[in-house]
């Protein structure tokens, strides 16, 4: 039997996003002092408008906003202080972007404010089982949504993950998440689907999931992945201090050829040339 097509569109709250052939770009704008690769750097709320206008000019085609670190043993983020962090950044570019704003939350509190101010996304990487408010606020306002995989919390997610066959681990956790979200009001066109590379794998895993993310299409929703930066690829590249742009774009290039939908990266305008010149000279045939 063949397999499904990828989903070639994703519901949002006020619009539809068409995909394929070519990913969408989700630039990452944290606001936050301690994440992984630029923790600190746009804590400002200035700095992080300016960055989220300066991915768009770029090529992005949604920003996802967060204002709580979720790398590897990072404590939890109260939701007042995530709204004070994001808010000022999610309402600037809402009016002034002219793209599409994800907010990234496992807090309904949050995500509501977020929504109210003109997002079209929650993104909850506890596919929206870490706050039971989540699932009512995601049905009722009709906003799109990426539920994504991770064993534990951020700060027990790398201790010792273990699977006995990840990729089939995964797709069936995110089926359930699905059907979870469908029973409980969300139309499943509004529904994206993230394996959550980095979160609770091994170098193994990741790659695992990397080499059979076609297999995500079965699901039936978008597929987002978020390689970006992540530290899979410095222990790849022989040097965790190094650069990890070129890797980032590697690895994307495999996801395109996967037909991946969305990726969540830092690098747009590096990942967007990449893709566009794989395009070009034939790598999608």
């Amino acid at each position: 039997m063949n397999a499904p097509p990828p989903a070639e569109h994703w519901q949002l709250r006020r619009t539809t996003l068409a995909l394929g052939p070519l990913p969408r770009l989700m630039g990452i704008v944290n606001v936050t002092p301690d994440s992984f690769s630029d923790g600190g750097r746009y804590l400002d709320a200035s700095a992080a408008i300016d960055h989220g206008l300066r991915m768009v000019e770029e090529g992005a085609d949604l920003l996802d906003i967060g204002g709580e670190s979720t790398r590897p043993g990072a404590e939890a983020v109260s939701a007042d202080q995530q709204l004070r962090r994001v808010m000022p950044v999610v309402a600037a570019l809402c009016e002034q972007s002219g793209v599409l704003v994800s907010i990234d939350t496992s807090k309904a509190a949050v995500a509501r404010e977020a929504l109210a101010a003109g997002a079209e996304v929650i993104n909850d990487v506890t596919a929206l089982v870490g706050d039971p408010a989540m699932l009512p606020l995601a049905a009722e306002t009709g906003c799109g949504v990426c539920a994504m995989h991770m064993r534990g919390t951020p700060r027990t997610m790398q201790q010792s993950p273990h699977y006995d066959d990840v990729v089939a681990e995964v797709c069936a956790y995110l089926a359930a998440r699905r059907d979870a979200l469908v029973t409980a009001g969300i139309a499943s066109g509004k529904i994206a689907l993230d394996p959550g590379i980095g979160f609770g794998k091994t170098i193994e895993h990741n790659l695992a999931l990397l080499r059979d993310a076609a297999r995500l299409h079965t699901l039936g929703c978008p597929v987002l992945v978020g390689p970006s930066r992540k530290r899979f690829i410095g222990t790849l590249q022989g040097d965790l201090d190094a650069d990890r742009t070129p890797g980032t774009v590697g690895v994307c290039l495999a996801l395109a050829r996967r037909r991946v939908q969305i990726l969540r990266v830092h690098d747009i305008a590096a990942v967007r040339c990449a893709l566009l010149l794989f395009e070009a000279s034939g790598g999608l045939g």
